[in-house]
């Protein structure tokens, strides 16, 4: 009886290294394309005036005081009509939008008044800023939420 010969293996398969090789290959076309996205192109601001700006822009400022008072250069408007009926005559001259100056204690009835008065006449551009003199952060102590 003779021994059972081992048979001798001399073939690779290369099947699940083909399968591998596909597998990174789909990886690979599905990635590429997202690593050309530019991302975001973000401008660092700088301080100093910008070069770029040629003029000086022409804004109508309305001020709101600490008690809810409304003023335009220095002129105080009683309500919001009269309010509405300035802004369309001081447009024309000053078409570059509205800035509301408003006082940290004001109200924001106050700033939302003079925003529906600027939209009713017509203002497409407005800006809400700290008045001058308003102190600190713009926010109240007494308001424990900010």
């Amino acid at each position: 009886m003779t021994p059972a010969r081992k048979r001798v293996f001399n073939e690779i398969n290369i099947t699940p290294l083909t399968d591998i090789f596909l597998v990174l290959l789909i990886i690979m076309m599905v990635v590429a394309p997202m690593l050309d996205y530019p991302g975001l192109k973000l401008a660092v601001p700088t301080l100093g005036p910008d070069a770029t700006v040629k003029t000086q822009p022409k804004t109508i400022t309305v001020n709101v005081n600490a008690n809810d008072q409304l003023s335009v250069d220095g002129r105080v408007i009683p309500d919001k009509q009269s309010l509405v009926s300035l802004l369309r005559q001081e447009k024309a001259q000053k078409p570059d939008g509205v800035i509301i100056a408003s006082n940290p204690q004001s109200s924001h009835n106050a700033t939302t008044t003079v925003m529906d008065a600027a939209q009713m006449a017509g203002v497409d551009k407005i800006a809400v800023t700290e008045s001058q003199g308003g102190g600190g952060s713009g926010f109240s102590e007494q308001d424990p939420e900010r």
